[in-house]
């Protein structure tokens, strides 16, 4: 098996550990977990403007690749992190699937056939190199103190504000907080001080990953095969990742033995079947099964809850890691503002109804999605078989092919949200998420509407067509796009997607979500619609 070379980093003892006991050195927001959600959600709070110490209990980027596929809606977010056109460069683009049925195909799709935005579809991208592009960012925000070998061993809660137990190599010391964030993952240690327990489904089968490296001719494509030749039975999936390194998962079902399975000499005859040589090398092997499960509550006191100490899902449909990088970025701007004392602390229940509802929509068309990969009995089987056999021919058996509904931006249906009063033939309602569209500086220059968003700097966005004068309410930032104004909607793409004529405008949640929107905007009820976004209103928690 080929041997990566780890990226460690060095514990260094912190002078908070010098404090003598009853006087713990206090930290507005301290992150507890260094994986993809939370080195994110600690860049977004710095970037804003708030200090974070961030505790990892290991002292390295996690071994294998893990979480492969990031979506353009966790691209957009990292753009404005500073990492997405690292993250695009070093990842491998993508955007088209193939399904078969043993070696036919039956089913095509494209998931973004339209031109205009700067972020692809998705990109295939080993979680080590995401996790080592967000540490290079935040060892260069000095907002971020990162502790690797600080492990959270115990957590004392109070009315506002939080005290965590840290054991380090040097001994165990304590800190006090405001918040604490949990984003240490499926196996929370946080998550079993504040005695909570998830609620969901189990399922029994087992999957096979093999990260294999090999030099292939297979387009950048994702392909899932049902009942392949090399596979009989059983379903596979492959991804290409960088670096010459395939992503192989096959089926092995529920009475597989995981210690036998994970036996490279008994995983190579598998790999070989389905490739036909055996020209490559293991970079990665493991044996999973998979739950679709949440805590019923995320917010427990002053103890927050992101990714997968959170929420579980299958890995079909790349749900995981980026539902997750939702959670972080939904947080963080609430966070923002009620650290600065610009919002009250309730403003945070927003974060557990939004996120919350997201993650049932996640678990409902994970739980599909697995359901079809694996049925559970003869007669789903038959059922799958007939769907995949019609698919071919027929538009709605498509509709019902399922190899995994692939992770797309939530949609809040929240009291955040101003609810239209206007017609609107097109454009992402009240809470959905912005989409990208291609615009024109007045110097000629090329400029992504996400990237006028980035520039805005975390604060709500006026997005305004035409040229009249602006509206914006102070804390809010104003893009206008018109004939005379700093940027030109020339392809005409930025209009249609936003059923966009003179005066109309969007209002912006700092993470990229519409609050509102108008064919007449007025100052008073744009300044209504942020009070309502940022829970300020009579009514609103």
């Amino acid at each position: 098996m080929s041997q990566r070379s780890v990226t460690q980093f060095a514990y260094r003892r912190h002078p908070d550990q010098e404090r003598t006991e009853g006087k713990a050195a206090h930290h507005p927001v301290i992150i507890v977990g260094a994986g993809p959600v939370g080195l994110s959600l600690a860049i977004d709070l710095a970037q804003r403007g708030q200090a974070v110490v961030l505790l990892d209990d290991t002292d390295r980027i996690g071994d294998g690749s893990r979480a492969i596929c990031f979506s353009k809606r966790s691209l957009e977010l990292w753009d404005r992190l500073g990492v997405g056109e690292r993250m695009v460069e070093k990842g491998i683009a993508w955007k088209v699937g193939k399904i078969f049925l043993k070696d036919e195909m039956v089913y095509r799709f494209d998931l973004l056939p339209e031109e205009g935005h700067k972020m692809p579809a998705f990109i295939n991208l080993q979680q080590y190199y995401a996790e080592a592009y967000l540490v290079d960012r935040v060892q260069e925000l000095p907002l971020i103190d990162l502790r690797w070998r600080n492990k959270v061993v115990g957590l004392e809660q109070h009315n506002d504000h939080a005290i965590v137990e840290i054991e380090t190599p040097d001994g165990r010391y304590k800190l006090k907080s405001d918040f604490v964030i949990a984003c240490d993952g499926a196996r929370s240690a946080l998550r079993g001080f504040v005695g909570a327990e998830f609620s969901g489904e189990s399922f029994n089968d087992r999957f096979l990953i093999a990260d294999v490296k090999m030099t292939a001719a297979f387009p950048t494509e994702r392909w899932l095969w049902f009942d392949p030749p090399f596979h009989s039975g059983q379903s596979a999936l492959l991804h290409r990742q960088p670096d010459d390194v395939w992503r192989i998962d096959l089926q092995l079902g529920p009475d597989a033995d995981p210690a036998v399975e994970r036996l490279p000499e008994n995983v190579r005859p598998r790999i070989e079947r389905m490739l036909g040589h055996s020209e490559f090398e293991f970079e990665w092997i493991s044996i999973y099964k998979f739950q679709c499960r949440r805590m019923q509550r995320f917010i427990h006191g002053r103890v927050l809850f992101a990714g997968d100490s959170a929420h579980q899902v299958s890995p079909f449909g790349a749900r995981g890691a980026n539902s997750g990088l939702e959670d972080a970025e939904n947080l963080a701007w609430k966070l923002a503002l009620v650290l600065r004392g610009k919002a009250a602390v309730s403003l945070l229940d927003s974060y557990e109804s939004e996120r919350s509802a997201a993650a049932d929509e996640n678990i409902r068309v994970s739980t599909h999605s697995t359901d079809f990969i694996a049925p559970h009995s003869k007669h789903e089987r038959r059922m799958r078989h007939a769907v995949l056999r019609l698919a071919k021919e027929v538009d709605f058996a498509r509709r019902m092919v399922n190899g995994g509904r692939l992770s797309t931006p939530s949609t809040y249906n929240t009291h955040l949200s101003t609810r239209d009063v206007d017609t609107w033939r097109a454009g992402p309602p009240p809470g959905a998420h912005i989409v990208d569209a291609p615009l024109t500086a007045t110097n000629g220059e090329r400029v992504y509407l996400t990237e006028a968003f980035k520039a805005a700097g975390g604060n709500f966005v006026l997005l305004k067509s035409g040229n009249g004068s602006a509206l914006a309410p102070l804390d809010c930032h104003c893009i206008s796009i018109g004939q005379n104004a700093p940027l030109h909607d020339i392809s005409g793409l930025f209009a249609k997607r936003y059923d966009a004529s003179d005066g109309t405008a969007y209002l912006l949640r700092p993470d990229g979500y519409v609050a509102a929107r108008f064919r007449h905007p007025t100052l008073p009820a744009v300044q209504a619609a942020i009070a309502r976004a940022s829970a300020l209103i009579e009514g609103t928690p």
